[in-house]
Formats: structure tokens, sequence, C-alpha cells
């Protein structure tokens, strides 16, 4: 979880960063100010909410602009029409980035690829084979018999154990590109997130479409 992605959002890819941003300081100042909050500790979550075309991740643009010489950890995850029913889908591909993982690599290269990646304390125990078996590289048969439930559960714990790993070495920025194309898993596993959010520096920042639904966001700003 620790590399920015190679990966571009959709205004990136179409260059929109080179549009200036107009009309939008008032915006700007807010997520600045939110941005302060959760560096010294009080985790914020925002959700920008609006049609197609108002300018949603030029403004999170214009954020990761005005913070790039913070010392923080950036974690983007896209979401997608066309997975909407591939189940966390947004993790698997965000991790992937940021393991580096190559086209060409063995199930071994990228067994040793995320190994590095994890929190030390995640690399020799169930943790770490649950994380690797969700990115079809399961390594161990001692997790098999663990009912769908269980495994569920444990594997949601892994994941925040690793959010809140990196959120002890610096402040974590995260954001979720398109969330009203989320899939449902992921969604309970963001509600998690956003439950664990006000005791660590963390801010969730969420550019959506007006039908995304996102309990509580509004009230974390």
């Amino acid at each position: 979880m620790f590399h920015e992605s190679a990966v571009v959002s959709r205004f990136e890819a179409l260059r929109s960063e080179a549009t200036p941003l107009v009309g939008r300081n008032e915006e700007l100042d807010l997520l600045l100010r939110r941005w302060q909050q959760a560096k010294g500790g009080e985790g914020r979550v925002v959700l920008v909410s609006g049609e197609a075309g108002i300018g949603k991740s030029r403004l999170t643009a214009a954020l990761w602009h005005a913070i790039r010489d913070d010392s923080h950890t950036r974690l983007r995850y896209f979401c997608s029409p066309y997975h909407q029913d591939s189940a966390l889908h947004p993790f698997i591909t965000q991790l992937e980035r940021a393991a580096l993982f190559a086209r060409e690599d063995t199930v071994e290269e990228k067994l040793g690829k995320l190994r590095e990646l994890l929190a030390p304390d995640t690399r020799g125990d169930d943790e770490f084979e649950l994380v690797a078996e969700l990115l079809s590289l399961p390594n161990s048969a001692s997790i098999l018999n663990l009912s769908p439930q269980r495994k569920r559960e444990m594997l949601f714990e892994a994941l925040l154990h690793e959010l809140e790993a990196l959120a002890r070495n610096r402040p974590v920025l995260m954001v979720f590109e398109d969330a009203h194309w989320i899939d449902p898993t992921s969604r309970e596993l963001l509600d998690l997130i956003l439950d664990r959010v006000s005791r660590l520096p963390i801010w969730s920042l969420s550019p959506s479409a007006p039908s995304s639904s996102m309990p509580g966001a509004a009230s974390r700003m």
C-alpha cells in the first residue's frame, strides 16, 4: 500500500490538470483545513459529490498539488462500472500497483514483493496468507478450513491492520475515485475504515456522482 500508482485516473488521462481551477477556492480551502486536522490526528472523511464535468477530479488534483511537500502516504482506489460485481476490486488493484507487480512476474516473485510491501508483523502469519489469497496468490493450506464468513472477517482485519500501520508512520490520504461505482464488498470494508478514521491521521476523500450514498461522510467533514 506504499507506492503512488502508475495508473492514472480518467481526468489525468485527459490531461485536465492543465486546466485552471476556477471558482473553487472556497472548496479547496475547506479541503486544506480538513487535511491539516487529519494530519493532527483528527481523521476526516469528505465526500465530493456532483454531476459529471463540474471539476471534482480537478479539485482533487489541486489538493494534491497543494500538499505535495507534506510528508504523507497517498492511497488511490479506482471504482469502475465494469467491476461493480467484482468483490474488493479497488483494493486488489491498489495492492497490485503498490507491490509493483509486473505481468512477467512468477508467483514466487509476486509473493516476495507482497512480503516487502506489507507491515513486518503481517508477513509471516495468517494475515499475509489471506492477503495473498485475495491477490490470487495462495501460498499455504492452513487457512483453507476457515468458513467463508470467518475468512472475510479476518481479511478485513488484515487490510485494516495494514492501514493502521501506515498511519502510525505518517498521515494517510485515501482517495476513492468514482465511489458511486464501488462494489458492495468494498463498500462494506470502506464503512469499517470510516469507523476507524476518527482515531487515526487518515483522510478519506471520495469524488463521486450524486447517486452515491455514504452515510456519515458529510457529518465528518
